[in-house]
């Protein structure tokens, strides 16, 4: 099928700049930026209005004074704002109760961001987002039409997790991933994730750690100490869930910077604040990030040297080169597939359940027709469905 591009969003494509360094992020023409809960909620006040009213104050006067720039917000904190109007004292731990606060909070949320941006004339709309959306072909096509969309229109897309619906055997666990998963749809320049941490420190700052400026590889992330230094209690993710979303988009080439919302206006100004992490890839399709990223693995397969060759030249797996299985599986399940050291390669979507490939290890695919019928071929795992796993 051939998708007619319009003349305006050709003319966006081409002026679309490359951001290769914070000092270039006011040269962006679309930046996804991301607040955390921890920045914009508390239980004691459901939303801070302070720290609501300075993001809105950075963002729309960002969108006021530089007419030609997208504006993606994503917002965390429905469920946080809705802790104090049901009476609850901390965050609930059930999903039921958690989907009854998002409810509450999002509407709370809601309306006081379209009454505040409104004062700077900014137009915002509500997106809500389950994984299902970011990794489902067809939903995944509608959220880029519908936020291209809302772009083109001058409209400030505010995106959340869909909290309300959102069940645990699809749910993100937090936003920044939805973040850089958005930044991929939309084809963004930069992704901004903002919370009360400034930057990334090689360990707890209290403990004498030094701010990360930059991350331009694996290499600058494997001695870290990485965990949640952040305050505690209203949000589900920490500086690890950040670095995750930060190689996501990274990885998908977009570069990614992590500061606090306390220095959005400098971060967004190119100010020298934050962990700064290079774009080290290319865009790849939204199964592939998904697989690397996302998924919920569920069982291992090791496989001989051959094959571990072939699955690196972006070949399908084979039967007759798996070793063991480890865990059960059905049909569709995503599994790691690690060489004959252990070591993780890729992981895919296995074509049959754990039972038939029990049978079929081992063997080339005539040897399987010949015992199991024709209906199996022995590719396990095909080519497309494969996802290279990649560091920064």
């Amino acid at each position: 099928m051939v998708v007619a591009h319009s003349p305006q969003n050709e003319r966006q494509t081409q002026q679309r700049s490359s951001v290769h360094s914070r000092e270039q992020l006011p040269q962006a023409t679309r930046v996804v930026v991301k607040v955390g809960s921890s920045s914009l909620t508390s239980i004691e006040n459901s939303v801070d209005e302070l720290a609501l009213a300075t993001i809105i104050d950075v963002l729309a006067k960002l969108k006021r004074s530089n007419p030609r720039i997208e504006l993606l917000f994503v917002s965390s904190g429905a469920i946080a704002a809705g802790l104090a109007p049901l009476g609850l004292t901390r965050r609930p731990h059930d999903l039921a109760t958690q989907q009854a606060a998002a409810s509450v909070g999002q509407s709370l949320l809601m309306a006081r961001y379209t009454e505040t941006f409104s004062r700077y004339g900014v137009t915002v709309s509500q997106v809500l987002l389950t994984a299902e959306d970011l990794m489902a072909k067809d939903r995944y096509r509608n959220v880029h039409r519908q936020l291209n969309r809302l772009l083109e229109l001058g409209v400030m897309p505010i995106i959340n997790e869909n909290d309300a619906v959102a069940t645990a055997e699809i749910k993100f666990g937090d936003n920044d991933r939805i973040a850089a998963l958005v930044a991929h749809a939309v084809r963004a320049d930069a992704l901004v994730l903002l919370s009360d941490v400034d930057a990334l420190y090689t360990r707890h700052p209290d403990d004498g750690g030094e701010r990360v400026v930059e991350v331009t590889g694996a290499h600058d992330l494997t001695e870290l100490k990485i965990g949640s230094i952040g305050r505690a209690g209203v949000g589900s993710g920490g500086m690890v869930t950040k670095v995750r979303a930060a190689q996501i988009a990274a990885s998908s080439g977009i570069p990614t910077l992590i500061t606090s919302a306390a220095r959005a206006r400098e971060a967004l100004s190119g100010g020298d604040v934050g962990t700064w992490f290079h774009a080290t890839g290319s865009r790849r399709p939204v199964q592939t990030l998904w697989l690397e990223h996302l998924a919920d693995i569920v069982a291992t397969l090791k496989v001989d040297a051959g094959a571990a060759a072939a699955v690196a030249r972006r070949n399908s797996l084979l039967a007759a080169g798996v070793v063991r299985i480890s865990g059960t599986f059905e049909s569709g399940d995503a599994v790691r597939i690690v060489d004959p050291t252990g070591a993780d390669i890729a992981h895919g979507l296995i074509a049959y359940h754990s039972t038939e490939v029990e049978q079929m290890l081992g063997k080339h695919s005539d040897q399987i027709v010949r015992e199991l019928g024709d209906t199996y071929d022995g590719t396990l795992i095909h080519a497309d469905n494969i996802a290279l796993l990649k560091t920064l």
